[in-house]
């Protein structure tokens, strides 16, 4: 599934359940049993999620979703996917930087 969401620093919750199709209430269930989904929240409890937070959600979309695993099985390719492959998610961190700073430069 590839997701649609315009080039943000920020997501709202709204925006990311649309974008996969899902309820608000999902992605909070997500929260808890997936550690590697943290949005940062505001003082009003706010949520906004980053684009890695995106890209975590969906692998686990995939995994869930689109593949049929549990959530156990889930979260073990989760941590796989960490452990065998820190290069990708390096290269998913330079990638929203490189996004933060082309932001930064077209407000320049």
């Amino acid at each position: 599934m590839h997701v649609n969401l315009p080039e943000k620093r920020y997501y709202s919750i709204g925006e990311v359940a649309k974008a996969f199709d899902v309820k608000p209430s999902l992605l909070r269930f997500w929260e808890k049993e997936f550690e590697e989904i943290q949005p940062k929240k505001k003082q009003s409890g706010t949520r906004k999620y980053t684009p890695e937070n995106v890209l975590t959600i969906q692998f686990i979309y995939h995994l869930v979703k689109e593949k049929g695993l549990t959530l156990q099985g889930a979260k073990k390719q989760l941590r796989l996917k960490t452990k065998e492959n820190p290069k990708e998610e390096i290269l998913a961190k330079l990638e929203n930087i490189k996004a933060a700073l082309k932001l930064l430069r077209e407000k320049l």
